[in-house]
């Protein structure tokens, strides 16, 4: 229940990061501050400063910070090929759609995350975030104390963050990895997102699931768009991808997680054919 608490939590500050809830900015401002500081105990600043990079430039090397894999994987059609020319090995890259399991899902947010988001928060002074995160640790640590100790509470929301964790990777994984990475190529705003998203298809439970990101390529086209709008947008999203020829990918909820690994074996076969023979 906690996961789940904390996983549509996540839906609910991105809403509130895009301005996509309330009609005043400042409302939203505050509200995304609120939800992401004292109901999941990140910084509203570091989120912003992250995710709109994504934003403007999905699956570009060097500037979507999403792909930024610090050398544990590499990613689509180029990156692999360029690491196995220059003889790279920081990781046995063909064996990464396994190890993905062990790094990618379970270590993302409890660890990756969490000492990104407090070395943001004491490198740049950000006091504030930094209360409002200090306030969901005081309020949980209030509530579990008495029942399971100081480790025994430690060990909980760690074990919390690590199922949150596999969902917040599987479902925002999904719609990206296995699509087009590829360095700046100044393509217009239209194709860049097209290239780099595709959606899952949509269900109540894929709606909910998802925090309606299954509608990828919609909130990519149309962040600051309520979600629940996103089904009433995508038809004509789709006829003038049809009408200009442009890709519209949509897939089912289990393609789309098979779709992670199986590019991640792809990427790491372009890698050893590379290493060996280039």
């Amino acid at each position: 229940m906690l996961a789940t608490s904390q996983a549509q939590a996540g839906w609910l500050q991105h809403d509130y990061g895009h301005l996509s809830v309330c009609k005043k900015s400042g409302w939203n401002h505050k509200l995304h501050k609120f939800v992401i500081g004292h109901l999941k105990g990140a910084s509203a600043n570091w989120w912003n400063h992250r995710h709109f990079q994504h934003h403007a430039k999905p699956n570009i090397f060097r500037k979507d910070p999403d792909i930024n894999s610090l050398h544990v994987f590499v990613l689509g059609d180029k990156q692999p090929v360029e690491y196995g020319i220059k003889k790279l090995k920081y990781m046995p890259y063909h064996h990464q759609h396994q190890y993905f399991f062990l790094i990618g899902p379970p270590l993302i947010v409890p660890v990756f995350f969490n000492i990104q988001i407090f070395r943001t928060m004491f490198s740049q002074r950000d006091w504030v975030d930094l209360a409002w995160s200090m306030s969901f640790y005081l309020r949980f640590f209030c509530c579990y104390y008495p029942f399971f100790g100081f480790f025994g509470s430690v060990a909980l929301i760690s074990f919390v963050r690590f199922l949150e964790s596999h969902w917040f990777v599987w479902v925002t994984q999904m719609s990206h990895l296995p699509m087009e990475m590829d360095h700046e190529r100044q393509q217009d705003w239209l194709t860049m997102q097209l290239s780099a998203t595709c959606n899952i298809e949509q269900s109540t439970f894929n709606d909910w699931f998802s925090g309606h990101l299954n509608f990828q390529i919609e909130h990519h086209l149309f962040p600051t768009m309520p979600r629940h709008n996103y089904h009433l947008v995508a038809p004509l999203v789709r006829a003038l991808c049809e009408k200009h020829g442009l890709p519209y990918q949509v897939k089912t909820l289990q393609k789309g997680m098979t779709d992670v690994v199986r590019s991640l074996k792809k990427s790491g076969d372009l890698w050893l054919d590379a290493y060996l023979h280039k």
